[in-house]
């Protein structure tokens, strides 16, 4: 009896099994031949992964994978993927990408959803994932906390972190170091100050709460990633199974921050120059956003700044250190800016810094924050032939396109001897033109952020470089080389540099 009920479990196990797989398979054929039928190129894809196979199977990094991608269509304006499971379009074309990205805007508004709002409030209630009128609203309300004058007021809030951050690296001089782990101290301690209206010193109390919490936040490893394409491919599974990106212990204690210090400013009357202030200033004039909102709204800074910018720093440092003829002529753009402001830097000085400024594109240029943009079609648009012979294309609401910042940043056609890094080219500002560097996006859905992330780059690397020079250690990674399988850019030997008193 108990043999024949072990079969029996056995059977039953397997037809469960088969019947998951069976499911799984029509689940995910069932738009293989989306590209076939709009009559649209495309690139061979597999099951499952779709064309994201070589990033999964850590094959090469997701810069590397978005550069082949881009090459493998040389001669269309757009090409049909598989984002996973899902179709999407990538434009070739910078006159198309301006098309989708500014002049026909209305009918790209969105980004699409990787998260369940409910589920993970900071992450899809914040600007970049609100999508529609609610995204419209909050934009408009943010603006102004990022206009030039805003800039100069928090200005000081920067500078003060920079120069905490340089003083505690000098006393340490020479230093070899994880330069991305200290560039991430630094960009913390801005976060918390503009943001989150606290102060702490990362560098100096290593091993302080918001810091900690930062990292666990931002955190994009295995689990994270697997989440990631759950969400891509089983979105309903994600809900069921009620699968967060962020631990809860991590939203309640930004969420308790905020809280804390809105109480505290409102019962003691305390004003200061930071984000956080222009967000209760607006709920005193009846926009009413929940702390939930304006939670989202700082930790979206927090987890742009605590990784992204601080990634733009340690590559900036890097091409620096990497070319020492940059570095020098760099440097003495900074000398001639002391010796104006008599050793005291201003928003303004800082702003006139044009070689600077295109140190500063070249990396982003090379190493930009993230290797592709993406936007959801929201009202049926016409897209022009793909070339010579084809067919016109209507994509319906709910088509993700995608624009490959990397394939387009490394292009020939749009800068010469793309692998070097070579400031001068922006030096010259009619020759690049704006659609060819996508480093913050184009269009109103254009990095809200980019003048103060531009800002908080500047203002460290300004004090480092007046009184430091960056070198190559041993464990550099010489030439760049990215790890395989992130979908960040992380060199094979991490981050390692050395940090030398200026000759």
């Amino acid at each position: 009896m108990a043999a024949l009920f072990l079969n029996w479990l056995n059977f039953t196990t397997v037809g469960i099994l088969v019947g998951f797989i069976t499911v799984l398979y029509i689940y995910v054929k069932r738009h293989q031949n989306y590209f076939e039928t709009m009559g649209i190129p495309y690139v061979n894809s597999h099951i499952i992964v779709g064309n994201r196979g070589p990033v999964i199977f850590k094959q090469m990094s997701y810069s590397e994978h978005i550069q082949s991608l881009y090459g493998s269509k040389p001669d269309v304006k757009y090409f049909g993927i598989y984002d996973f499971t899902s179709p999407a379009i990538m434009i070739r074309d910078l006159e198309l990408i301006r098309d989708i990205g500014i002049k026909h805007f209305d009918h790209f508004v969105d980004h699409k959803r990787f998260s369940d709002p409910e589920l993970d409030p900071l992450f899809t209630k914040n600007l970049f994932a609100l999508n529609g009128d609610k995204w419209r609203e909050m934009r408009a309300l943010l603006s102004p906390a990022f206009t030039s004058s805003k800039m100069k007021v928090m200005f000081d809030l920067i500078s003060t972190c920079a120069t905490d951050f340089v003083d505690i690296v000098m006393k340490q001089e020479p230093i070899v170091l994880d330069i991305k782990d200290a560039f991430t101290r630094y960009t913390n301690d801005v976060i918390a100050s503009v943001a989150f209206g606290i102060s702490v010193n990362s560098m100096k109390d290593r091993e302080n709460e918001f810091c900690k919490m930062g990292k666990e936040a931002t955190h994009f490893g295995f689990m994270q990633s697997f989440k990631l394409f759950l969400f891509q491919t089983c979105p309903t599974l994600v809900r069921i199974l009620k699968l967060r990106f962020l631990d809860q212990r991590v939203t309640n204690y930004f969420t308790e921050i905020i809280s804390s210090t809105i109480a505290t400013r409102t019962a003691q009357g305390i004003h200061r120059p930071d984000m956080l202030q222009l967000m209760m200033q607006a709920n005193e004039s009846g926009k009413n956003l929940t702390v939930e909102e304006i939670t989202a709204q700082a930790f979206l800074f927090f987890f742009a700044g605590f990784d992204t910018t601080s990634r733009a720093l340690s590559f900036a440092a890097y091409a620096l250190a990497t070319n020492p003829e940059i570095q020098e002529k760099l440097q003495a753009e900074i000398d001639k800016v002391l010796q104006k402001c008599d050793g005291k830097v201003t928003y303004d000085y800082l702003k006139e810094m044009q070689y600077l400024d295109a140190v500063l594109n070249e990396t982003l240029r090379m190493y930009p924050a993230t290797s592709e943009l993406d936007r959801m079609c929201t009202k049926a648009f016409e897209l022009p032939l793909a070339k010579a012979g084809a067919k016109s294309v209507i994509i319906k609401p709910g088509t993700t396109v995608l624009i490959p910042i990397n394939g387009i940043h490394y292009d020939s056609r749009y800068y010469d001897n793309p692998n070097k890094f070579d400031p001068e080219r922006f030096l010259n500002v009619n020759k690049i033109g704006q659609t060819a560097h996508l480093s913050f996006g184009l269009g109103p859905r254009v990095c809200i952020g980019n003048r103060f992330a531009l800002m908080e780059i500047k203002l460290v690397l300004f004090h480092l470089l007046a009184q430091c020079s960056f070198k190559p250690c041993e464990k550099t990674t010489i030439p760049m080389k990215f790890r395989t399988g992130n979908f960040v850019p992380i060199p094979i030997n991490g981050h390692w540099l050395k940090i030398v008193l200026k000759k």
